[in-house]
């Protein structure tokens, strides 16, 4: 079969060697002009040879080296290096892939010379002056929106503001200026000592601010690193206008129920809706638009239509007097030489290439390059390595443009002008700096049809080809695809800026009319310096032999507790779990269980539907935090608990379906027991929500009903954690209840950050010697009863219980002093605490009157109570839940 070039490819410059299929190219078509024969399949976004390659030829796509040719290279050729054959196998794709890779990566360093560096010029103003309609904040610029945020300080109130902003959905209803109230929930500052504080409160203080918010809550729980005190202490020493911010403060504890917190921030909240209402748009010159610059889910199509069409619009932008600003550092590493084209000084490029070399150290620190940047999605549709993926994305920068400036994450853009901003390539990560800089409008484009938005600051989606808008055009805004069908950039940048305009001047984007969101702060990196001694990493799991302690002298309870007996063994509860495989389909999981249980679904076949969302899985490093967090996923959607189990990826993830169904099999689950659903492949939100919906309905029909069964005490798991100081005869109690479960035959899994591993009365009360190894890694699954130990490399709460619960421990027992934990969405954790009234404890121990072996006996009796579900812990009940793997040591944002 003969195909003509033009219309199966396209070239990204006279000088490339190599060209991008433009539709699927079966192995044995000819190519005209040319003559030459395709040798392998070439997919769709996939490269292939134009002209004959030499051996230690670079490959070049716009002028620019990606890789390094290891043998000739005909032409017809399909162009593929061992990371993006082994992520087409993984897929088990229908195609004749080449038996081996024919380039190597190109690693050469860009070698710096100022001499080479000459001031360029900016794009000339127009004469005349574009407006919008914004909100003029006086000395915080312009608003594209009017928002009221409810703010997490820290991770620890993540799910009192996703509550309590849930109060205020419809707002804007009878509030029509007021575009809504929205909820700042993010993963950082709950550590003890992060090393990202300065970048979290830098972050937050640009978001409180910010011109298109009218009004903040802060919420903490007091005693945090990242908390309201230190965050004001933050602003007020930059002498950030927090005075033309509406503001007040809110702190969780035990002394105050959940309740009582949410009906006072909802008398707060709700006294700011009239006044804040009362702001009105006016007519506002385009210099007040600072576009922030994003790509996510890219394909080979991106560097070729979507991001030139960014590019355009902010070069627009900028003859207006407007700004811009770049991001995502790792994401133009090989691409030093198209930024540095045109910049405005020898300082600016100076700049620019110290924040990239300061990346990649830092990376180094953690065991990984730039390399792991790549997702899943990248390598399907073409991207094949980092400089590949980056020559693409500086495309967002129009060569017309200079480079102004090179700022630090979050840090505010202070002058007119086009910005670099250092983050890392997690798009959520990356976006939520800009917004703190300043950005009040953002441009995404994406290839593989990314849905991220982020709260209140409005998305304009483009996609990079026709084909793929069509599949998602639901949840996109533009379709950058037009190009490369012919339509002239000139035109079609014309009626993006047009459409730009109209957004920020209040008409809703397809992500805003969608009402999901994200916000992700630069997560804490842990490795702070070379080297890592190799006892701090887990290169492989412990044994998972149980630790050998006192054993009781009771009796076996053989009608302790009800359960529902399981092909796994007795279980204390059945659930439907949505597992989100990203971060990006974390909110859309969520959406689906809460649409689920609102619907008349038969609860004789199962009990509830859950879902979590989180920031793994796409941007982030591989290696030993992968191994985790691959564990923590599969762990959790195999676990007794649940009945009903489906797997939901956005995409074009690291972490995508097909990982998911080779790690089951490998683990020894069979991958067609799930359910499968692909938010870009089956067409977008509404489409793959009507698919899980369709999914768990059918299972449903087609399963039996539940039925318990008595169950004794050595078919009970619990995980036994405190962050709190533990007295000796909480201590006792604690340890006379694990002795207690093990005796019985059960299990017992305390976390290795659990204060009980520091108490003398703990441990020598089971007869453990102090300093003990952990049985468990974070997350690994229990295979012989008895006290374990996990690794858990966190000292955040939420991400203990999230190791805890790939464990398969089935009930949850904590014990707490000053504030209450986030529960976990799955697996039900009980609350007990010898300080403060009952409040939303579930248990308040009378350390007074009763000794341990009561204590004790009182602690069995709820956990009995809760496995039978007679009783579902008090936080739970209400929701006040989050959900967060650990990165490790070594995990890094990329």
């Amino acid at each position: 079969m003969e195909v003509l070039f033009d219309e199966v490819a396209c070239g990204t410059g006279d000088a490339d060697n190599v060209a991008i299929a433009t539709r699927l190219l079966e192995a044995g078509a000819i190519v005209r002009p040319g003559g030459y024969r395709i040798d392998h399949t070439i997919l769709e976004g996939h490269r292939f040879a134009r002209t004959p390659i030499q051996a230690g030829a670079p490959l070049l796509s716009w002028g620019l080296p990606f890789g390094i040719a290891d043998r000739v290279i005909s032409p017809g050729e399909n162009v593929c290096n061992r990371m993006v054959l082994k992520a087409l196998r993984q897929r088990g794709l229908d195609a004749t892939l080449p038996p081996r890779e024919n380039f190597v990566n190109q690693s050469q360093r860009f070698l710096f010379d100022e001499r080479t560096i000459q001031p360029g010029i900016q794009v000339g103003r127009h004469t005349k002056n574009r407006v919008f309609e914004g909100f003029d904040r006086g000395c915080r610029g312009v608003g594209t929106r009017n928002y009221i945020l409810i703010l997490g300080a820290s991770s620890l109130a993540a799910s009192f503001v996703r509550m309590l902003a849930d109060r205020f959905k419809d707002a804007p209803r009878d509030y029509p200026n007021v575009d809504g109230v929205v909820a700042i929930d993010h993963t950082e500052g709950g550590e003890p000592e992060p090393n990202n504080r300065q970048l979290v409160l830098r972050t937050l203080a640009g978001f409180v601010v910010h011109p298109n918010v009218a009004a903040v809550l802060f919420v903490d729980q007091s005693d945090e690193a990242v908390n309201n005190t230190a965050l004001l202490a933050y602003i007020n020493h930059l002498r950030l206008p927090l005075h033309d911010v509406q503001h007040d403060s809110l702190s969780l504890s035990t002394q105050t129920s959940l309740n009582s917190a949410l009906q006072r921030g909802q008398t707060i909240v709700r006294r700011w809706l009239d006044p804040v209402n009362r702001w009105s748009r006016s007519s506002q010159s385009c210099a007040h638009l600072n576009l922030a610059l994003q790509c996510g889910g890219s394909d080979a199509f991106s560097g070729v239509s979507a991001n030139p069409l960014a590019g355009w619009v902010s070069a627009e932008l900028l003859r207006y007097g407007g700004s811009a600003v770049l991001a995502e550092t790792d994401e133009l590493i090989g691409a030093e030489s198209y930024i540095l084209q045109n910049v405005r000084d020898r300082r600016t490029a100076r700049s620019f290439v110290d924040t990239l070399e300061r990346f990649k150290e830092r990376a180094s620190w953690h065991g990984h390059d730039a390399e792991a940047n790549p997702s899943g999605g990248n390598l399907l549709r073409g991207l094949y390595n980092i400089a590949l993926k980056s020559i693409g994305a500086a495309r967002k920068k129009d060569p017309r443009v200079r480079l102004d400036f090179v700022i630090d994450y979050g840090q505010c853009m202070e002058e007119t002008g086009f910005y670099f901003m250092d983050s890392p390539g997690n798009d959520l990560e990356s976006v939520a700096g800009q917004v703190a800089s300043g950005a009040n409008l953002i441009l995404f484009t994406t290839g593989n049809g990314s849905i991220t938005n982020f709260p209140f600051v409005p998305t304009i989606k483009m996609v990079s080809t026709t084909g793929r808008f069509e599949l998602v055009h639901r949840d996109m805004d533009v379709n950058a695809g037009c190009y490369l069908d012919g339509v002239p950039m000139d035109e079609l940048g014309a009626r993006t800026f047009d459409l730009a305009l109209r957004i920020a001047s209040g008409q809703r984007s397809v992500g805003e009319r969608a009402g999901h969101y994200q916000v992700q702060v630069w997560r804490n990196w842990q490795q702070t310096y070379r080297f890592v001694p190799e006892t701090q990493i887990e290169s492989t799991p412990p044994d998972g032999r149980p630790i050998e302690i006192r054993l009781a002298k009771y009796p076996l309870l053989e009608n302790a507790f009800t359960a529902y007996r399981t092909r796994q063994g007795f279980a204390c509860d059945q659930i439907g779990l949505v597992v989100p495989t990203s971060l990006c389909s974390g909110q859309i999981g969520r959406l689906v269980a809460e649409r689920l249980n609102q619907s008349n679904f038969d609860r004789t076949k199962v009990n509830r539907f859950v879902s979590f969302a989180h920031t793994e899985g796409c941007g982030v490093s591989g290696g030993d935090n992968e191994q985790l967090y691959l564990r923590t996923l599969v762990g959790h959607a195999t676990h007794p608990l649940v009945r009903f189990g489906l797997f939901l990826e956005h995409g074009c993830e690291k972490t995508h379906n097909s990982v998911m169904r080779m790690l089951l099999n490998q683990t020894g689950f069979e991958a067609e027991c799930f359910g499968w659903a692909s938010i870009q492949l089956d067409g977008g939100i509404e489409a793959a929500v009507a698919k899980v919906v369709g999914w768990f309905a059918q299972q449903l029909d087609s399963s039996a009903v539940m039925e318990t069964e008595h169950a004794d005490l050595s078919h009970l798991s619990i995980g036994l954690m405190s962050f709190s100081e533990v007295s000796d005869s909480v201590a006792d109690a604690l340890a006379n209840l694990t002795s207690m479960v093990v005796t019985a035959g059960g299990v017992v899994v305390v976390p290795t950050n659990s204060t009980l591993l520091g108490s003398a009365s703990f441990l020598s009360a089971l007869r453990i010697t102090s300093g003990v190894n952990p049985s468990l890694g974070y997350s690994q699954r229990v295979e012989q009863a008895g006290f374990h130990v996990m690794d858990t490399p966190t000292g955040n709460a939420v991400e203990t219980l999230a190791g805890l619960g790939g464990t398969g421990v089935q009930v949850m027992l904590a014990y707490v002093q000053k504030s209450p934990l986030q529960a976990h969405p799955l697996i039900p954790l009980i609350q007990c605490s010898s300080v403060g009234d009952l409040n939303d404890m579930d248990v308040v121990l009378d350390l007074k009157t009763a000794d341990s072996s009561r204590i004790a006996d009182e602690l069995l009796g709820v956990v009995l109570r809760v496995a039978s579900r007679h009783y579902r812990p008090k936080l739970l009940e209400q929701g006040f839940t989050d959900f967060q793997v650990t990165r490790g040591l070594l995990g890094v944002s990329l």
